[in-house]
């Protein structure tokens, strides 16, 4: 299938942009004609990322969970292709050791809770703040952030993730109402279960509940969340801002009881 052109001219820098989500939405970006950063603290991974896109890519390090490296990235893309019109904040962490101990209000560290804050939201404030400036300079842009469906609900772990994907879709929407008169939009992406390398570990018992929730035939893919990003990027979206766009599959849409009856229905019990 060809891919227009929407974001020909543009610069994007990507963060989190080694594998996953973020790799393949810098793929979609390039592919669409935009110049594209790719930001993450894996660089031999952004590098590889880079080098299958060519010359409309350039990979740097940083950690999102200092402010100085978030910075220097944005910097440092300016500096690469002299502007900056599109910023996906998309970093997160999401290492085995650290989520398996972001449990519930009694048991969780505070350390757990203020490094996730740090990387999630802070991380995505400070892309944010020393984005904006620049895409002023060339009359606006486009912002759009990873949020995240365990966000809107509550649930029996990650609750310090969920809290900080809570965040970043209120974050979306205070941008979205400071610049939206200088040009600036500001929106998010609410992935559901996306068939990440992350998720491939989970056993495969527990995807199924996750695909007898959603009311597509499939799971997500890293595509489908590239795809979204790219509309809110592009000038198809020049009307859409401070909004949550829900990339999930319906896995929200439904009622809490709807794969429970399924099952009973399928089965005759």
């Amino acid at each position: 299938m060809a891919v227009c052109q929407r974001l020909s001219g543009k610069v994007a820098l990507v963060t989190g942009a080694a594998s996953g989500i973020g790799a393949a939405t810098a793929r979609r970006l390039a592919s669409e004609g935009a110049l594209v950063v790719i930001g993450d603290l894996n660089h031999e991974g952004a590098g590889e990322v880079a080098n299958d896109i060519g010359d409309a890519a350039f990979a740097v390090e940083f950690d999102a969970g200092d402010v100085d490296s978030v910075r220097q990235l944005v910097d440092t893309a300016v500096a690469r292709f002299g502007r900056l019109d599109v910023l996906y904040n998309n970093a997160a962490f999401l290492a085995l050791e650290h989520t398996s101990k972001d449990t519930n209000a009694v048991d969780i560290d505070f350390d757990i809770w203020d490094t996730t804050m740090r990387i999630n939201l802070r991380g995505y404030l400070a892309g944010c703040k020393y984005a904006i400036p620049y895409m002023l300079e060339h009359g606006g842009g486009s912002i759009v952030m990873t949020a995240s469906a365990q966000g809107r609900l509550g649930d029996r772990t990650h609750m310090a993730y969920a809290a900080s994907k809570g965040a970043v879709m209120v974050l979306a929407k205070y941008v979205a109402a400071q610049y939206g008169k200088q040009g600036i939009r500001c929106n998010a992406v609410s992935p559901g279960l996306i068939l990440t390398p992350a998720v491939n570990l989970m056993p495969a018992d527990e995807r199924e509940i996750y695909l007898s929730n959603t009311l597509m035939p499939r799971l997500g893919k890293p595509e489908d969340i590239a795809a979204a990003v790219a509309y809110l990027a592009s000038d198809d979206a020049e009307f859409v801002t401070g909004t949550t766009l829900e990339v999930d599959g319906g896995l929200l849409a439904h009622q809490p009881t709807f794969s429970e009856v399924g099952r009973l229905l399928a089965t005759g019990e």
